[in-house]
């Protein structure tokens, strides 16, 4: 839930949880370095998701919903694509949610009540992600995940990883309960018979005990060199390896495979990618197959007959956590039958047929030592509370927001208290409770909501908000400069070598004080040359980024390059990044494929906002726009400051000043760009089945009949929806027809 909480907040938090998640997860994949631990991460990605439930029309371009891992690093190792995408897992905390997830698959298989689904459960192993490849049994390439699509080739390192056989094992495979032989991967000229190719998916990972001795062979072999160079050995220099997961990270992505070699790396395996055959009818089946062909499997891997027996081997599995020889992280649970998973299919980076229930993240006592106030980019005042060093999950937290006043009201806290912070459910460490809010205190000194603390403006909250905003607008430092930052950010126009820090620092220097000022940076080449840390290669990659940019944005080529409409940088991030409240990428998208011209969202915006009843109605008809929408449009056009910021914009970018269509693509098939609508009872799969499949056609699926839907897919039962689509002379076919259209579209 996320109670207490606005549109344009949520916006705003969801754009930087895309940052934070992003960077988390370059440092985490790409560069083995993390910074907070696996329940810290999980916040940050479960408030991602509560946010994204509750506002699912804010959903970024960027978002981490729609990523799995990270681009593969610019390291030597070469790249690899993935025939078949390496995904991600949705997480579970409790076991509520699993029920859930478990009651999901059944409404989406539109199963009977009494109909039994089965699951697999294995211990979730915190490792590096793993692709091998093998061709007539024989491994003909191991990869990384990288960001699913791109990994990187490790294929000389996994040969030094003992459980990795070069060649699979022909021996005779266990049916799912172990008990009897399936079949052989032998011929009858005892020659390998199994899948001409299988992609075996599992961990690289590092036991407990290896992780030790290898950080302690590292400490020994620093204080050899240090004694036979005659030098002081300092222990604080030696670089070691935070943690299991790292250690298998680093160790298995090394351009000398020698190195690996020297590392104690293990393998288990936990599914698989590209196949020519899959030998089995159920998760459980494959997976003894792969055990049987002699990759190793987890050992806690059981198939179940319920939700029920699932969450009691979770109960085994976190008895056992301590002792256990790995680090895991959760259980991981999976639909048995691949039938099953191929209907339940995907959503944007995770199988709907899997899940991970994680373990609990930790709470810990400390003292609130004072409350600030930090200013954001759409000008909210939010108190952040400043904690006395705690280690929580394994990281030392020093700061918990606190919201807003009302919060800081409900818990009762004053900087003094001793609080308990916990790691879950919130960008940064929640407060959860106050242990001295009854005791007598002294006076202390709160924050001061009415005022501005970066330019002295009033801070006032509207008509119906908890949340308190400076008035300063373009004046406020902390606001323009977030403004900037957003401008340029991933999910916005995305330039490369502009940063936080430089924008701080041409901010400071007065060279950014709006966002066309990025695109006369040209003509500050040599001033930008001459700062600290600046060299001309690296001015050059500035302004060229710029420059592209500028070009994209209007729609031309630079030379003779042409631009790929979804790769390039368009006109729905340059609306996105103008920071308007409640415009996030999905609604500047959803409104440019209505008006297909920035000038006529304004114009119609002014319009609306002038009391023109047609200019506010053609906004609300559109699926997924409401009045607050409008509302933000119209004030942003209405502000004399903003009006300027748009013009010089315009000029400094566009073509005689004249933004571009907005051009788009979609998918090739009998439904594509046209409006779907479901009636009546569905017999051969769930409704939710059958939007999926509309969206996968390049369909926009709608819960209404209106004047613009194409197509009502009508089922027994259809009611007022069937009468109102005959009415309007829409075409309607009932569940074959539609599954016609389907197959015809492959």
């Amino acid at each position: 839930m996320v109670p207490n909480i606005t549109e344009a907040e949520a916006a705003n938090e969801l754009m930087r949880l895309a940052k934070q998640i992003a960077k988390h997860d370059r440092l985490y994949h790409a560069e083995d370095a993390p910074e907070i631990s696996d329940p810290e991460y999980d916040a940050l990605v479960r408030r991602n998701a509560e946010l994204e439930t509750a506002f699912p029309h804010l959903v970024r371009d960027d978002s981490p919903s729609r990523k799995v891992g990270h681009t593969a690093s610019a390291s030597p190792l070469s790249k690899v694509r993935h025939e078949v995408r390496m995904m991600s897992l949705d997480n579970a905390f409790d076991a509520e949610e699993v029920e859930e997830w478990v009651a999901r698959v059944r409404r989406f298989l539109s199963l009977a009540e009494d109909e039994p689904v089965a699951f697999t459960a294995e211990d979730k192993i915190d490792g590096l992600s793993c692709s091998l490849r093998y061709e007539k049994g024989v491994l003909v390439r191991a990869a990384t995940r990288g960001d699913g699509q791109v990994g990187e080739d490790v294929t000389p390192n996994v040969a030094h990883i003992a459980d990795i056989p070069q060649t699979l094992r022909s021996s005779q495979a266990k049916s799912s309960d172990a008990s009897e032989s399936v079949s052989t991967s032998l011929d009858a000229n005892g020659e390998w018979d199994g899948p001409e190719v299988f992609e075996i998916r599992g961990e690289v990972y590092m036991a407990r005990a290896d992780f030790e001795a290898l950080n302690a062979r590292l400490m020994d072999d620093a204080r050899a060199a240090a004694e036979e160079k005659g030098e002081e050995f300092d222990p604080a220099k030696v670089r070691q390896f935070a943690n299991p997961r790292n250690a298998a990270a680093g160790s298995l992505r090394q351009k000398d495979a020698s190195v690996t070699a020297q590392r104690p790396l293990k393998f288990w395996a936990h599914g698989w990618g590209a196949a020519s055959d899959v030998p089995g009818a159920t998760q459980a089946e494959v997976v003894r197959w792969i055990e049987g062909w002699g990759v190793p499997v987890s050992p806690l891997f059981a198939r179940f007959d319920s939700a029920g027996d699932v969450l009691a081997h979770y109960e085994t599995i976190a008895a056992q956590r301590a002792d256990l020889p790995y680090e895991i992280d959760g259980v991981v649970y999976k639909v048995d039958r691949l039938d099953y998973q191929q209907r339940l299919g995907f959503v944007a980076k995770a199988p709907r047929w899997a899940l991970a229930h994680k373990f609990p993240a930790e709470r810990a006592e400390t003292t609130l030592e004072s409350i600030d106030i930090q200013v954001g980019r759409t000008g909210k005042l939010t108190p952040v509370g400043r904690l006395a060093p705690v280690l929580v999950g394994g990281v030392t937290v020093t700061n918990v927001t606190l919201h807003n006043r009302d919060e800081i009201a409900r818990l009762g806290v004053r900087p003094g208290d001793r609080v308990v912070v916990q790691r879950a459910g919130d960008v940064i460490p929640q407060l959860v409770d106050n242990l001295t809010r009854d005791e007598p205190r002294p006076e202390a000194k709160m924050p001061d909501f009415s005022r501005c603390p970066e330019c002295g403006s009033e801070a006032v909250a509207e008509e119906g908000e908890v949340d308190v905003r400076c008035t300063g607008g373009l004046i406020c430092p902390a606001q323009r400069t977030e403004r900037l930052k957003h401008f340029v950010s991933r999910g916005a126009l995305d330039i490369d070598g502009l940063g936080e820090k430089t924008i701080d620092q041409f901010f400071a220097l007065g060279w950014l004080e709006s966002p066309a000022d990025i695109f006369r940076l040209k003509q500050r080449r040599e001033d930008i040359l001459a700062l600290d840390g600046w060299q001309e290669r690296s001015v050059d990659n500035l302004l060229a980024s710029i420059e592209l940019r500028r070009h994209q944005l209007s729609d031309r080529p630079r030379g003779d390059e042409a631009f790929d409409i979804e790769g390039a940088v368009r006109i729905d991030r340059f609306l996105f990044g103008l920071g308007i409240r409640h415009i996030g990428i999905v609604t500047a998208r959803t409104l440019l494929k209505e008006f297909r011209f920035l000038y006529d969202v304004r114009d119609f915006a002014e319009r609306a906002r002038a009391g023109d009843d047609e200019a506010r109605e053609r906004f609300l008809s559109i699926d997924g726009i409401g009045p607050a929408v409008v509302d933000s449009l119209g004030d942003f056009f209405h502000e004399e400051h903003n009006v300027q910021v748009w013009n010089d914009l315009a000029e400094t970018v566009f073509d005689d000043g004249q933004p571009p269509e907005y051009k788009f693509k979609i998918q090739d098939s009998p439904v594509s760009g046209k409006t779907v609508v479901f009636t009546g009872k569905l017999e051969t799969m769930s409704r939710d089945e059958a939007k999926a499949q509309a969206e996968r056609l390049g369909a926009k699926a709608s819960g209404s009949v209106s004047a613009k839907t194409d197509l009502l897919v009508a089922g027994p039962g259809a009611g007022s929806k069937l009468k109102k689509a005959e009415e309007l002379g829409i075409e309607v076919v009932d569940e074959a027809g539609w599954a016609k259209i389907v197959a015809e579209a492959g």
